[in-house]
């Protein structure tokens, strides 16, 4: 599907806002990791139509770096990588996390999607593929990874977000937040302790490119969320600040 290429094309892509896959506080993010450009790129266009948002590296050092900077909810990930193998680089992440992961491969590499799927792959799709088909194995895998009712209400101390309805409660009590407040929240409360660069926030719940827009805004709505948070009485979970770096939720 055209020249290979290691470039790192580590950008999110962020088009117009479409129905979410499954209740959530931002679309899904997909990490395609493959050295086709072309593959890539048309990829990259036809996921982002479908709802879905991207964020691409080819190689496996680029990959690395993208997992370390955003927060992935599935890699695609070609086993035919320029520097080095897409297995061995599938045990490093198989051995830090668990991420949904549906490995490329070509139609002669049985052996290699064996070991991937014994590895701990979800799926697998073998070169060429349609690019219909790869969105509906990504969603397959999504649903399966979080099927209905899973995780619908993350409870941190007296603070419960319920991401069906997109309702908080401070002991019981509910407290009303604008959309960005929410999605800020809802965020953060999902993985406690984990730092969220401004960057990150800025992409993931504002949509916004964090090279364009500056963290002022975030800034602004961490201080209102704590202002709303500490009028309702919670004592616990808080929003705390990491310098120079982001923000996470402490238990």
């Amino acid at each position: 599907m055209g020249a290979a290429s290691t470039r790192d094309d580590r950008q999110l892509n962020d088009p117009p806002a479409r129905e979410p896959l499954r209740p959530a506080v931002t679309r899904p993010v997909i990490a395609l990791v493959d050295d086709e450009a072309d593959l890539v790129e048309m990829a990259t266009a036809y996921l982002t139509r479908d709802g879905f948002r991207m964020c691409t590296a080819g190689d496996s050092r680029g990959a690395a770096a993208l997992l370390r900077t955003h927060p992935v909810d599935l890699l695609v990930l070609d086993l035919g990588l320029p520097d080095g193998n897409g297995l061995d680089f599938l045990r490093g992440v198989r051995a830090g996390r668990h991420l949904p992961v549906i490995i490329l491969t070509g139609r002669v590499e049985e052996r290699e999607r064996v070991v991937g799927l014994e590895l701990g792959a979800d799926d697998y799709v073998v070169k060429p593929f349609s690019l219909p088909e790869l969105a509906a194995r990504i969603r397959a895998v999504l649903r399966r990874a979080h099927p209905p009712g899973a995780d619908a209400v993350h409870r941190v101390g007296g603070l419960a977000v319920d991401t069906r309805s997109r309702e908080v409660t401070v002991d019981g009590v509910r407290i009303a937040l604008t959309p960005l407040e929410y999605g800020l929240l809802a965020l953060l409360v999902a993985q406690p302790r984990q730092v969220f660069a401004t960057g990150q926030l800025l992409s993931a719940v504002w949509g916004a490119d964090p090279h364009r827009q500056d963290g002022s805004s975030v800034v602004e709505h961490v201080y209102r969320l704590r202002r709303k948070l500490a009028a309702a009485g919670a004592t616990s979970p808080r929003i705390t600040t990491v310098r120079g770096v982001g923000y996470r939720l402490d238990p």
